[in-house]
């Protein structure tokens, strides 16, 4: 005979550590192609790479993954280690919106892919944690914080998901403050076949969408990035 409810103990609650917290960390450059964002979360060196990353403490996948429209967009400028030429920022003031992936992830690798994509040395993930829960906080509330004053320590908070906050990092100023830069080749292959693994999109639809960024638009012609993106499809 089945137990009165009653007669059922209550669950214990389940407790939730800052380094389980869940957040959406949201990508819109290269690491849109989750074979791509596995490096970062796993460690290694990618074929053909110029880096070798750390990893995450926490090596385990996202749980879930998903494509998400940011509105604003995209920019290329600087100098990347990982591939020469500009590296992708996102502007929340530009016009129309940007075509991005959100990886529901741990705070904790939320965390040491920043710091990986801020060239922190592997020591600092550990250091890094409370400021980024502290910046989060305050990106949470007000859309935006600050983890310093390089590249991709901006955090940008454009909302939430299933209950989690959206979260990006990005360069402290927009685009109209710098020099646009093309990107290299192979960045931007690995962001086409990020847009077609997340929405689906064919060659076409990718072609235009990264020829009207700038960047693109200053170093490349229509037909070139046509060129490259179905190159980069066929390749994947």
């Amino acid at each position: 005979m089945p137990a009165h409810p009653s007669a059922v103990p209550p669950a214990a609650p389940v407790v939730v550590t800052a380094e389980e917290k869940l957040v959406w960390y949201v990508a819109y450059g290269s690491n849109m192609h989750a074979a791509r964002l596995a490096w970062y979360i796993g460690g290694g060196c990618p074929p053909g790479g110029r880096r070798t990353y750390p990893g995450c403490r926490n090596p385990r996948p996202p749980r879930r993954s998903m494509p998400v429209s940011l509105p604003g967009g995209i920019y290329f400028a600087g100098e990347s280690g990982a591939w020469t030429g500009g590296m992708a920022f996102y502007d929340p003031q530009l016009p129309g919106v940007a075509a991005a992936r959100a990886y529901l992830v741990t705070i904790e690798q939320f965390t040491d892919i920043a710091a990986q994509e801020m060239y922190r040395p592997a020591g600092d993930h550990a250091d890094l944690l409370p400021a980024t829960v502290e910046a989060v906080d305050t990106a949470v509330a007000d859309g935006r914080a600050t983890l310093g004053p390089g590249r991709y320590e901006t955090l940008i908070c454009p909302g939430h998901l299933a209950g989690a906050p959206l979260l990006t990092f990005t360069a402290p100023e927009p685009s109209s403050a710098v020099r646009c830069r093309p990107p290299a080749p192979l960045y931007l292959g690995m962001i086409a076949r990020g847009l077609h693994e997340s929405y689906g999109w064919p060659a076409a639809r990718i072609a235009d969408y990264l020829a009207q960024r700038p960047g693109v638009a200053e170093g490349w012609t229509p037909d070139a990035v046509a060129a490259l993106v179905t190159d980069a499809l066929t390749a994947d």
